[in-house]
C-alpha cells in the first residue's frame, strides 16, 4: 500500500510534467545569431531567430527576438493556399488581400492588425515568400502595449535557408504541421536568455 505523503508527491510530479507540455522552448543554437533550437517536450526543431539574436530589451526594428514567456493567442493562415494545415486547438483564420498589422509607433494601431490600404507602416499579412503562409499570433507587447517596445513578434514559417528574421521565431512548414496539433490559446512559447 502506498502512504498518502508518496501518493502526493506523484501527482505533483505529474502535474508539473503536464505544465513543461505546454511549454515551447526556444533557445539559441551554436553559430550566428538567427540560429536557434525550438523544443516542445521530447521533440527539437532547427529554429530562427531574430537577424541580431535575443535581448531582454526589445525595440522597434532592432532585428532581435525578445527573451520573454508569452502566450500564443491566435493564428492566420494564407487563404490562397490549400495546404491543408492539421486542426489545432488554436483559432486560425483565414487571411485576405486587405489584411495587414500596423508597425508604426506612433500609431494609435500600432502592434495591431489593420485593413489595407493603411496609411501608417505595416506589413501585409498575405505575402509572397510563403513565411505567413501560417502565422501564429504572440502576445508581445499586445495585451499592454508600450510604443516601440516591438511588433508583429509573430511565431511562422522559415525560409527554407533557415534565414533570420526580423524578431520572430520561425519553424519549416513540416515542423510546424507536427507542432500544430499540439497548440492551444494560451500556451507559451519562452525564448531563454
Amino acid at each position: 500500500m502506498i502512504s498518502r505523503t508518496k501518493q502526493k508527491k506523484v501527482k505533483k510530479t505529474s502535474r508539473s510534467a503536464t505544465k513543461t507540455r505546454g511549454v515551447i522552448v526556444v533557445r539559441h543554437a551554436p553559430g550566428p545569431a538567427h540560429r536557434a533550437i525550438l523544443a516542445f517536450g521530447p521533440l527539437r526543431f532547427r529554429a530562427a531567430i531574430g537577424r541580431n539574436g535575443i535581448t531582454a530589451f526589445k525595440r522597434e526594428g532592432d532585428g532581435r527576438t525578445p527573451i520573454a514567456a508569452v502566450a500564443l493567442l491566435y493564428g492566420y493562415r494564407d487563404a490562397r493556399h490549400r495546404q491543408g494545415w492539421p486542426h489545432s486547438g488554436l483559432r486560425i483564420m483565414a487571411t485576405k488581400a486587405d489584411d495587414g498589422w500596423c508597425d508604426a509607433p506612433a500609431s494609435p494601431n500600432y502592434n495591431r492588425p489593420v485593413r489595407l490600404p493603411f496609411a501608417a507602416s505595416h506589413e501585409r499579412l498575405q505575402r509572397d515568400d510563403g513565411i505567413y503562409d501560417l502565422v501564429i499570433v504572440m502576445d508581445w507587447n499586445m495585451r499592454s502595449r508600450a510604443r516601440n517596445r516591438g511588433s508583429a513578434v509573430f511565431f511562422h514559417l522559415a525560409r527554407p535557408d533557415f534565414a533570420p528574421t526580423a524578431g520572430c521565431v520561425a519553424l519549416a512548414p513540416a515542423a510546424m504541421r507536427v507542432l500544430l496539433p499540439h497548440l492551444r490559446t494560451g500556451m507559451r512559447l519562452k525564448v531563454l536568455g
